[in-house]
């Protein structure tokens, strides 16, 4: 057992370069450096495939006996991954890190220049690539649920589709009622670049992120990368929308939060990371939502941008709520309100299961994604960059993705819930700009495991309920009809 966690630590330091590599494309890499950086990329694919793939670590997981429940949960993941990588080819490992790689830097550049047919060709490629992939880890089942298991291990499309076809239905509901009622007013001013981005550190600190062990920088799509002692995270900023800096911001710390507050001993092995995505999902939700959006943190973040900005506009710390939590119109995913945030989700999973499926072509997801929104929403989309050239996802393979987003968002409903529970006087202090119990609350109960237990469990064990969407619906028309006098 000894010996297999010596041989793990090295794949997951590898592997924490490999993911270095991706940051430092997304954040500092010269345009021009993207050809080499594909090779760069796929080399380290092909060492970290070989490695996760070879006949000693197959020797050493036969061998190996583990003694206590955290070296069977080791043993558990580094058998996965094992699995995972013996029945994908290792040359078609890295031909997929290769193609994804330069399919970013070519999304970037058609999302610049809002040209579809530019991306097409590089995704279909993408997709092909990913669809090998998903039949060799299906081995004769569903291609789609053997790719959820990158994700969520253990979640199939089945039980997704059926818990979203229970959530769906409410958002429609409280959506219409919502806009058939005034909206409170938006914001009218012109936010300096370089304040927000310091007013984005402070907040980032209340929530808890560790500035010695990481950092905070600019990208097109916000981000969080790495894990242990080195957790990066990026925003973005937008002159006359301080929100999207700030609240994309306190979303990637929720993320990072996770991943620099699990347990030291964990550092490098097969547990030392979040378990899933939909868990992740879930802490930068509930930081980004539950707490960050909340009427008591918000009177907080009031007085700093008065402080921060001066008079912008806005009277008072409750006009500054309705603001924030402003139900309108709306294209993308990252900038929607709680309300709608999951309509936008339900779109890709629908679509990305008939382009996996050959139901839907590459060369027509622009007509059905406009199709659907026009269906989803009641509006056109009005340009590919806030239709479906908005988000990375597809063109970096992550194909499997999206439903997590949701997930997470059913997960953070249930944790709030015993969250609230466990802490009466949460508002009192939050209103201070004190968010202590509630991160140490979350770090106790569920960041500090890792993947000590599998997704579902790591659910059950920080809230003691099985998840389901209920206690989301119950947050949200709570919340919404308060606020909005439904």
């Amino acid at each position: 057992m000894k010996k297999l966690l010596e041989y793990d630590r090295q794949t997951q330091a590898l592997s924490q370069i490999a993911g270095r590599l991706g940051w430092d494309q997304e954040t500092m890499m010269a345009r021009g450096s993207a050809g080499q950086r594909a090779e760069e990329m796929a080399a380290m694919e092909s060492v970290l495939h070989a490695r996760r793939s070879s006949a000693e670590l197959a020797d050493l997981i036969g061998a190996a006996t583990p003694t206590t429940a955290v070296e069977h949960a080791q043993l558990r993941q580094i058998k996965t991954s094992f699995d995972r990588a013996t029945k994908v080819p290792g040359d078609l490992a890295a031909q997929i890190a290769a193609v994804t790689s330069e399919a970013q830097g070519k999304w970037a550049r058609a999302r610049a220049d809002e040209d579809v047919s530019a991306f097409l060709p590089v995704l279909e490629n993408v997709l092909n690539l990913k669809r090998q992939e998903g039949q060799a880890l299906a081995s004769n089942g569903d291609v789609y649920d053997a790719m959820l298991q990158d994700y969520e291990p253990g979640g199939t499309a089945a039980e997704l589709e059926a818990m979203f076809g229970s959530l769906r239905p409410g958002l429609v509901d409280l959506r219409a009622a919502i806009l058939d009622k005034p909206a409170p007013p938006d914001l009218d001013f012109e936010f300096d670049e370089a304040t927000q981005m310091a007013l984005s550190q402070k907040v980032a600190a209340t929530f808890g992120y560790d500035f010695d062990k990481g950092r905070i920088d600019k990208a097109v799509h916000p981000f969080s990368s790495g894990s242990g002692h080195d957790v990066r995270i990026t925003t973005r900023t937008a002159p006359r929308d301080p929100f999207n800096c700030i609240y994309s911001t306190i979303h990637e710390v929720g993320h990072a939060c996770y991943e620099q507050n699990i347990d030291d001993a964990f550092a490098l092995t097969a547990i030392g990371h979040g378990v899933s995505m939909g868990v992740h999902e879930s802490q930068s939700r509930i930081y980004e939502n539950q707490l960050g959006r909340s009427r008591a943190f918000t009177e907080w973040l009031y007085g700093q941008m008065v402080d921060a900005f001066g008079d912008f506009g806005v009277a008072d710390a409750d006009t500054f709520y309705g603001i924030v939590n402003r139900v309108s119109n709306g294209f993308i995913r990252t900038e929607a309100d709680e309300v709608q945030y999951n309509l936008h989700v339900l779109i890709r999973f629908d679509l990305e299961r008939a382009l996996v499926a050959g139901d839907l072509q590459v060369k027509d997801l622009e007509a059905a994604w406009n199709d659907r929104f026009a269906a989803d929403f009641g509006y056109a989309v009005d340009t590919p960059s806030n239709g479906c050239l908005q988000d990375v996802h597809w063109s970096v393979g992550l194909f499997g993705y999206f439903p997590t987003y949701s997930l997470g968002n059913v997960y953070a409903g249930c944790l709030h819930q015993s969250l609230r529970a466990a802490i009466p006087n949460l508002d009192d202090q939050m209103a201070q700009g004190d968010l202590t119990a509630a991160t140490q609350w979350l770090e106790t109960q569920l960041q500090t495991h890792g993947a000590l237990r599998t997704p579902v469990e790591t659910i059950e064990h920080a809230c003691g309920c099985t998840p389901s969407e209920g206690p989301l619906l119950a947050y949200l028309t709570e919340k919404f009809s308060t606020l909005y006098g439904l």
